[in-house]
């Protein structure tokens, strides 16, 4: 159910802001909503396992916490995301 490494570095190598960037916001959104995406797909299958699903709502929450710093402080980054990850906003 967690990401691969090698669909971790992929995911990384995509979205980083600068060289050996691991911890920006654009990641760490990029990886949250691989995450997502993937318990998303878990729990249509599966629709009674609410320790799961109490983690996917921490990750919307904290994806959704990012998001709003990043709007907040660079609003041409914060699109570019949403767009390029398909992120509905406000």
């Amino acid at each position: 159910m967690a990401l691969t490494k090698e669909e971790k570095e992929k995911v990384i190598a995509d979205y980083a802001v600068h060289e050996g960037d691991t911890g920006s916001a654009d990641v760490q959104i990029a990886l949250l909503t691989k995450r997502i995406t993937q318990l998303t797909e878990h729990l249509r299958g599966n629709k009674h396992d609410n320790a799961s699903r109490r983690g996917l709502l921490k990750m919307v929450g904290q994806r959704r916490r990012l998001l709003a710093y990043l709007r907040k402080t660079d609003f041409d980054r914060f699109a570019a995301i949403t767009e390029k990850l398909n992120i509905r906003t406000r």
